[in-house]
């Protein structure tokens, strides 16, 4: 995107901006739309929903909002109140608009008129035995999305429609299916389909609504709408990231050694907790914690990865990541870990500069408890794929963190002219996969005995 020019005004006669118009005004009974993040798609959804639900001649079915999580389903109807006071829509025609919790993550919001707008978190089984509009938002992040339009898309038999809409993420995603077989092979379902790129609509004036909401002092209001699309392709974990969640290009699966779909079914749900605080929780001697640690310094991160393991159950429970530490600050944050009498073992990458780690770690917690792992093409072998099987069989827990997430995706397999198989990981400005490798470690330190691989490049 090139800059140098006047900034975008989008015209002052709507409050939509053309692409958010173009969804509003397709009454398509099927639509999809494959987006950019944060391009206010959530926003022109739930104004549309408001203006359909709250009309007297509104057919006699409801409408049912399928996000994410709970947190999302409450966001979403807050949208819908918002709209309802922006709108100025005559209270005493709709009655007193109500947000109420109805079970654990459904929320509704009802009119005079006797419709509703349901906002539900994204269980695929609440969608079953309702009927009227469906809207699955941020579709492709859900666990199980062919499960999720299974379910729904039986709903508009008699009557409604069916809205999705999500950025990508991975090619091997049923979203990504359903775009492929609109754009590939036919559209045989017959969906109208939307796609709207971070570029598109920041030059259908999205900075300008942007900075309408800025402070006065915020950096981004003397940008223009390149120096805006670079700020955000600079603030992304990796070049995949950008192009999957801002320019509608899905990461390409193929290539990739963990499936988006793998990662997302092990990533603890928004709002769960899992974080341990090893120096106040009183209980932490009851549990039985390993540590992988990658060592880095100056063009790569250390990363410190903690699991627990409960039965053959793998659950995260701290990710700590040192920048540019000093070695000191380093041996310190892991010796506040390992003074845990919860940690049953650690294994820490001896590669380099980690060989001193490993020595000193040693000297002070022993050799049996603190363990040096070489890095080669075998021993990395070794180490990426029981990271694999642990999500292949969902007996791991990871956080929901893009940081992670692109590290994890960063790894490839790659078979060399000799035939022989390596593990690489790109190095960028979120390191250098150090995170997978971390956690790989961990996973090692996890084993039991009779399950341990003898590397014998330790010595």
């Amino acid at each position: 995107m090139s800059g140098g020019g006047a900034k975008i005004i989008p015209g002052r006669d709507g409050i939509l901006l053309p692409y958010q118009k173009k969804w509003v005004e397709d009454r398509s009974r099927l639509k999809i739309a494959e987006k950019s993040r944060q391009i206010g798609w959530t926003w022109a959804a739930a104004y549309a929903l408001v203006k359909q639900k709250s009309r007297a001649s509104c057919p006699h079915y409801d409408a049912w909002i399928s996000s994410r999580d709970e947190l999302q389903a409450q966001l979403f109807l807050e949208d819908c109140k918002m709209w309802v006071d922006l709108l100025s829509i005559d209270l005493s025609e709709l009655g007193h608009p109500l947000l109420a919790k109805g079970g654990t993550a459904s929320f509704a919001l009802r009119f005079a008129n006797g419709r509703r707008i349901h906002s539900m978190s994204s269980s695929p089984d609440a969608q079953a035995g309702k009927r009227g509009d469906r809207v699955l938002d941020e579709f492709a992040l859900h666990e199980d999305p062919r499960k999720l339009y299974s379910i729904a898309y039986p709903g508009i038999t008699w009557g409604g429609s069916l809205e999705i809409f999500s950025t990508h993420r991975g090619s091997r995603n049923f979203f990504n299916e359903l775009i492929t077989e609109i754009k590939h092979k036919g559209n045989p379902k017959g969906f109208s389909l939307h796609s709207v790129t971070l570029q598109q609509a920041l030059e259908e004036g999205l900075l300008y609504k942007i900075q309408c909401k800025l402070q006065g002092d915020d950096s981004r209001q003397d940008m223009d709408e390149a120096q805006y699309f670079d700020f955000i392709r600079n603030g992304c974990p990796d070049e995949e990231s950008f192009l999957e969640e801002f320019c509608c290009i899905p990461g390409d699966d193929a290539a990739a050694f963990l499936s988006y779909d793998l990662i997302a079914s092990c990533e603890y749900k928004a709002g769960e907790d899992w974080d341990v605080d090893f120096i106040r929780q009183s209980e932490i001697q009851n549990r039985q914690l390993f540590v992988g640690v990658d060592i880095g310094r100056d063009h790569d991160l250390t990363v410190i990865w903690v699991i627990e393991k409960i039965a053959d159950l793998r659950r995260t429970r701290l990710v700590r990541v040192l920048d540019r530490e000093s070695f000191d600050a380093q041996e310190q944050a892991l010796y506040s870990i390992l003074d845990s009498p919860a940690v049953s073992r650690c294994c820490i990458d001896q590669t380099g500069i980690g060989r001193q780690f490993v020595e000193r770690a040693q000297r002070k917690y022993g050799p049996r408890r603190v363990e040096g792992i070489h890095f080669t093409s075998a021993v990395k072998e070794e180490l990426a794929y029981p990271v694999r099987a642990a999500f292949e069989d969902k007996s791991l827990r990871i956080p929901n963190d893009k940081l992670i997430r692109a590290d994890l995706r960063s790894i490839r397999k790659e078979t060399t002219a000799a035939g022989n198989i390596r593990f690489v990981g790109e190095r960028n400005r979120n390191g250098h996969a150090d995170r997978f490798w971390a956690l790989a470690l961990a996973l090692h330190a996890a084993k039991d005995a009779r399950e341990q691989k003898i590397f014998a490049q330790v010595i």
